[in-house]
């Protein structure tokens, strides 16, 4: 009964904070999204987007046993590291130097109607680089090691010509990284043929001096023509020999043939005895000659050194052509999977989304900040 005569509880009046939590919500949430749509539909410009994707792969054939057990892979080990340098070196001031001699950036990215999207007043290459991570977006895959890189201007023709850019210095910088893997490659093996055939014409020019030295193109044959004469005066010295015999047996002791086969005998003995001691001792004292058995030591031990430097040379030869051809077998190259293309539809800036989510993140603050104020005001 009591409660059926209570006065009606009295309505809720304005009070000064709820007008300035309202001017709050006008001030941090309304107008920064109203300003924010206007300019993003009235003065942002247009952006046109062209898309590009590749890959590095590696050329490398394999063995006729690899083939078999199907053990080939066409992106092998090198072609992975070669993506990761381009991923970086796309993103990299380099890259934006590389372009600007295709394309020319500054005007390309330059509007001034449009402050907020464009390149603004310094055109510095750091500040170049820094908008040049807002125009080009770069993603890679690395489980499949794929590339792919949108490319935003102002006009379908400036988004084309730099991802074309891009891809023409993406191609240079892998034939680079290919031509200095096969330089490596080859070095070391060029290298080795090169002393091999240097040691082969010191070889050479040894025996080719010696030779001039003693005026003898082959000792062993030359020796062998000495083994003959010394043989032949052997023979001559025998039947010299039997013909003294036979004159000391039939005639008297002073007959002049006797003295005369006596000293046709000794001739003979002293000729044996000089080409004996040519094999032996310096026959002539005026050109200094070596013993004919050093000289035979010292052209085998010259033929020798001349034979291993053929022989190491023809191997290194091998070698070099192996390694020349594995690191032509090895090179890689840049697989173009999306080729760039001419934008039809301007897709940025993504006006509702940048409002949207503008709109979000000032709505949330406004209410984290007016839930502060109030937590703060209860306490009191």
């Amino acid at each position: 009964m009591g409660q059926a005569n209570r006065p009606p509880a009295r309505r809720a009046r304005t009070r000064r904070r709820h007008w300035s939590l309202l001017f709050s919500l006008i001030v941090v949430v309304v107008i920064p999204v109203a300003v924010s749509a206007f300019y993003l539909f009235t003065v942002a410009e247009d952006q046109y987007a062209s898309n590009l994707g590749f890959s590095v792969r590696k050329e490398d054939t394999g063995s006729a046993v690899e083939i078999l057990g199907g053990i080939t892979d066409l992106t092998g080990g090198g072609a992975t590291n070669d993506t990761d340098i381009l991923f970086e070196y796309i993103q990299s001031p380099n890259m934006v130097r590389a372009v600007m001699k295709e394309v020319d950036l500054v005007a390309a990215y330059s509007r001034p109607g449009d402050p907020v999207f464009s390149l603004g007043d310094d055109t510095r290459i750091e500040a170049l680089s820094d908008y040049w991570a807002r125009m080009v977006q770069v993603y890679f895959d690395r489980s499949s090691h794929l590339i792919e890189i949108r490319v935003k201007a102002f006009t379908p023709e400036e988004a084309y010509a730099i991802a074309n850019a891009i891809r023409k210095e993406s191609d240079r910088t892998i034939n680079a990284l290919s031509a200095v893997a096969r330089d490596d490659a080859t070095r070391y093996a060029r290298e080795e043929l090169d002393r091999a055939l240097e040691r082969l014409k010191q070889a050479r020019a040894a025996l080719t001096e010696f030779r001039t030295r003693n005026q003898i193109v082959d000792p062993e044959a030359d020796i062998q023509g000495r083994m003959g004469l010394l043989n032949t005066l052997q023979g001559e010295l025998a039947n010299a020999l039997i013909e003294l015999d036979l004159l000391r047996q039939n005639s008297r002791d002073d007959d002049p043939r006797i003295v005369q086969a006596e000293r046709r005998v000794d001739v003979i003995r002293q000729r044996i005895r000089e080409e004996r001691a040519r094999f032996s001792e310096d026959s002539d004292a005026n050109e200094e000659r070596e013993a004919y058995s050093q000289l035979i030591g010292q052209y085998e031990a010259l033929a020798v050194d001349q034979k291993f430097a053929e022989e190491a040379y023809v191997a290194s030869l091998a070698a070099y052509d192996v390694a020349l051809a594995d690191a032509q077998r090895q090179s890689r190259y840049l697989a173009t999977y999306i080729e760039p293309s001419m934008a039809e539809t301007p897709l940025f800036p993504r006006r509702w989304i940048i409002l949207l989510t503008l709109f979000g993140a000032l709505a949330t603050s406004w209410t984290v900040l007016t839930m502060i104020y109030y937590s703060l005001r209860d306490r009191r």
